[in-house]
């Protein structure tokens, strides 16, 4: 089976999906199943090449980009190559493809929050998105609650949603560093959504009580409408000791890892979540917001917020950093929860939905 592969989010820095397919194509690499078959890479720039492709992986860089791109010349690439099938890991794919589609919808925010996106990208995301879970042959989301959202929002059939769950990378943090400083991090894009201003506010009250605590944000600001997420955390009080980055590359973001004491993730409208798991994976119990799909994922392994107010931020906070009976809860149930998710099985699974269709 030759599997054409629309890799555009593995281009400059992989976050989010560029990491869903970089966790699927490093499994491949390794799995007996998948020997058997070829994976071309169609990009309209250069890939990351960190990435281990291993196995029989080619890429194919083209010019372009953008919905043009994927709707006009992925199509002509796919028939070029002779796939069998295309995997789309990021929401759309071409509505008029040779071969079978299967795309990956992680979330729907786009439908069930439409306020948090500029009108005519909100409307292009709907459209477009709606159509390709029609016309796919099959559609693969990594939790209940999104296949829930995408039954509800794009009225798409129950049975042609597979839930596939995405696995945990393993970072390597090295032994940690004596830190007399109780470090809170936070990685991840910065969204309207995950509540970044709530969560410095509620910061800052902890930091006028105690001199010992820092917090690291890390991630690209992609809120919408802007917020000046620097100037804000700079306006206050405790602005000497708020870092921000916008990108780490993984010996660095496992370095931070290594140093945190806590880990925070205050996402109302999530697919997943995965950065929250890979603190449990490094041995830091996690602050999140309390919705369906974080009591789903986590289980047992958080200290749950209700609202994302800065009085009970500061509060958890204050109980994940000090109290020692809570943290070893947290960190007592983690290995359970993290058991759930592999690469190894999710690219497994991945591949036989591959399989199934290309026949």
């Amino acid at each position: 089976m030759r599997v054409a592969i629309d890799a555009r989010e593995l281009a400059l820095r992989p976050t989010g999906v560029g990491r869903y397919l970089a966790g699927i194509l490093d499994a491949w690499a390794t799995l007996p199943a998948a020997s058997s078959h070829d994976f071309i890479l169609c990009s309209p720039g250069p890939v990351d090449s960190a990435v281990a492709w291993g196995g029989r992986t080619s890429t194919i860089v083209t010019g372009g980009g953008g919905t043009w791109w994927e709707q006009r010349v992925l199509p002509r690439l796919v028939k070029r190559i002779d796939a069998d099938v295309l995997f789309a890991p990021g929401y759309t794919a071409p509505l008029f493809c040779p071969v079978p589609v299967i795309v990956a919808i992680h979330d729907v925010s786009f439908a069930a929050h439409p306020e948090w996106f500029a009108w005519r990208e909100g409307l292009r995301r709907r459209t477009l998105t709606r159509l390709t879970a029609l016309r796919a042959g099959r559609v693969l989301t990594i939790s209940e609650f999104s296949k829930r959202e995408i039954m509800r929002r794009l009225r798409i059939r129950a049975d042609k949603i597979d839930v596939i769950y995405p696995g945990v990378p393993e970072r390597d943090i090295g032994p940690t560093t004596p830190n007399s400083t109780n470090t809170i991090l936070y990685v991840g894009s910065l969204f309207n959504r995950r509540h970044i201003p709530e969560l410095i506010e509620g910061f800052s009250r902890l930091a006028r009580k105690r001199a010992d605590v820092r917090l690291e944000i890390v991630g690209d600001n992609r809120t919408a409408p802007y917020i000046d997420i620097d100037g804000l955390a700079g306006a206050t009080a405790a602005g000497d000791r708020i870092a921000r980055r916008a990108y780490l590359p993984d010996d660095e973001l496992a370095a931070r890892y290594g140093r945190a004491r806590a880990f925070v993730f205050l996402s109302e409208y999530e697919g997943f979540g995965l950065t929250p798991l890979e603190a449990l994976a490094a041995g830091i119990p996690i602050v999140v917001l309390d919705t369906p799909v974080a009591r789903e994922i986590y289980g047992a392994a958080a200290l749950f917020i209700e609202r994302p107010e800065p009085a009970l931020i500061e509060a958890a906070l204050e109980r994940v950093l000090a109290d020692e009976a809570e943290r070893a809860r947290i960190l007592a149930a983690a290995p359970d929860t993290l058991a759930r998710y592999s690469w190894r099985v999710c690219a497994e699974q991945v591949l036989d939905v591959l399989v199934e269709c290309s026949r």
